[in-house]
């Protein structure tokens, strides 16, 4: 046995249907758990940043701080899950995300609660790349679609819940926001229970090490980045010393990342992953959606909220139509692709759907008829199941067992970078707009811009006089629909790549040859990395 394909026979597992759904009804709930705590505040964020005291910036970096720890984190997950117990570290993940919960319902301030939202991250990172990971260990690539619909489904149910959730507990004054963040604990411990008694995987161990270096670059880059769009335009001008000085250290920190990253042993984003055209191009399309997804969809709730007069829990069932459009794509076609072995067409009618969605989407105002925006979301929603779970399907095909790891979080890493970078990108747009919608259609009342009540911080539009209230509320609306226009291009880019993604139908066993490329980096790799050693048979 050569040692390219020790790593395949170390991680391929025959398991049969019963027994694979037994050991993902752990992880799944594992990962209901991570996104009804993501999605349970989605409604309630604007309660909350007004009860905090908080602005726009708040609102965003809320979001934005749990996408860019997810980001930083993910690789390390990755890496971590091709050295040791997968077992463990999924629990370790949900431990973590349950603790960073905890805590920011215990938040005092808007600075609290983002520095809590960073540790939901840290977990939220492990759930995201240890949930392909161990899914591409247990299942062959061919019917690998079926159990990805079962994801997406866990995916779309606790999406559709969390919103409906998170509204009912704002609304009930016996609750409050703060419930919102504990309400995922009780379905956490039992996660860890049922992960212990029927995830059993096996444990793979060699000499590595962890590019620490690599990370703390590659979070710094970006950070300095998000900071820098947050805050231009706002705090300074776009063209200014402060502009200048934080976009150079970005690109500074990016390519010293790049040169640690070439020189390093155990690199954490390994750069010859992306000589495979079907990796990069996959990474291109993942950026593209993480932008479009977290980036515009994550303001709906401000939307119905702050320009539609709506409680919380109604924000919730007027976003049921994009949800149950991504709970229609994933289940549907991940049993198609299952059957057929084919994907390609998914993800270019799911760019399609994406990009069509975000520029209709891009006409909402105020006063927009609601069935027109529900025909609108659905596009998205069936757009977004198309093309998610099937963007890390193409590429964990192209790559061998003992690389899902580090391949799969690849895909999650630069789609939550795209996403971190759409919400404070598009949160900094929204911000701008409103303010001049805001001057224009108060000036045009004969009243100063002061006069709206907000202060700097989110306003409540039930408070205020009827006048203000309807130029606020066409403000937000406007401004809605300008940040889903400027997402558009996203989804277009995202077309563009996968189109020229070259289309191979899925292996049918986790130990199969893939192509000759692939596999002769492979090799490179085993060669000249520690030797595997398979320990303790199971978890």
């Amino acid at each position: 046995m050569t040692q390219a394909t020790a790593p395949a026979r170390a991680t391929a597992v025959d398991m049969s249907h019963r027994q694979i759904l037994e050991a993902l009804s752990g992880l799944l709930l594992g990962m209901f758990v991570a996104i009804l705590s993501s999605t349970v505040v989605s409604n309630a964020l604007p309660r909350i940043i007004t009860e905090l005291h908080g602005g726009q910036s708040a609102y965003t970096w809320v979001v934005t701080s749990t996408l860019l720890a997810t980001t930083a984190t993910t690789p390390i997950w990755g890496k971590l899950a091709d050295l040791t117990s997968k077992k463990i570290l999924v629990q370790l993940a949900l431990t973590i995300f349950v603790l960073g919960s905890v805590l920011a319902g215990l938040s005092q301030s808007t600075g609290q609660l983002i520095a809590c939202r960073v540790l939901q991250g840290v977990g939220a990172g492990g759930l995201t790349a240890l949930a392909q990971v161990i899914m591409a260990t247990m299942i062959t690539p061919r019917e690998r679609g079926r159990y990805s619909g079962y994801l997406g489904a866990v995916m779309a149910v606790g999406t559709i819940g969390g919103p409906l959730i998170g509204g009912v507990i704002v609304d009930t004054d016996w609750l409050g926001w703060r419930w919102c963040f504990y309400v995922g604990v009780p379905f956490a411990a039992l996660a860890l229970v049922v992960l212990q008694k029927t995830l059993h995987l096996p444990v793979v161990k060699r000499e590595a090490k962890i590019d620490w270096w690599g990370a703390t670059l590659i979070t710094a880059a970006v950070s300095l980045l998000l900071i820098w769009v947050t805050l231009a335009g706002d705090k300074y001008a776009w063209m200014s010393w402060q502009s200048a000085v934080m976009v150079a250290g970005a690109v500074l920190l990016g390519a010293l990342a790049l040169r640690v990253e070439n020189r390093a042993a155990e690199p954490m984003i390994p750069p010859r992953l992306f000589r495979n055209r079907t990796i990069t191009l996959a990474v291109i399309a993942s950026i593209a959606v993480g932008v479009g997804m977290f980036g515009a969809s994550v303001f709906l709730g401000q939307y119905f909220q702050i320009s539609r007069g709506e409680s919380p829990t109604m924000s919730g069932l007027m976003t049921l139509p994009m949800i149950l459009g991504l709970l229609i794509a994933s289940t549907v076609v991940g049993r198609i692709i299952t059957n057929t072995g084919r994907w390609k067409r998914y993800l270019v009618a799911g760019s399609v759907l994406l990009t069509a969605g975000f520029a209709l989407m891009g006409t909402m105002r105020a006063d927009t008829p609601y069935w027109r925006l529900a025909v609108f979301m659905a596009l998205i929603g069936l757009g977004l199941g198309m093309t998610m779970q099937n963007l890390v399907l193409a590429v964990q095909n192209t790559v061998g067992p003992h690389e899902l790891g580090a391949a799969s979080s690849v895909v999650a890493f630069f789609r939550s970078l795209g996403g971190a970078i759409g919400v404070s990108a598009l949160g900094a747009i929204l911000g701008h707009k409103v303010k001049d919608y805001l001057a224009e259609g108060l000036a045009g009342l004969g009243i100063p811009a002061s006069s709206s009540g907000s202060g700097g911080t989110l306003p409540n539009v039930h408070t205020l006089p009827a006048p203000i209230r309807a130029v606020v509320e066409a403000a937000y609306g406007h401004g809605a629909g300008d940040i889903f226009l400027a997402a558009a291009p996203f989804g277009l880019i995202a077309l563009l790549a996968v189109i020229f993604i070259k289309e191979v139908p899925l292996r049918r066993t986790n130990g199969d040859a893939i192509s000759a490329e692939v596999e002769r980096e492979s090799t490179v790799a085993a060669v000249g990395g520690a030797p595997v050693v398979r320990t303790g048979g199971r978890d």
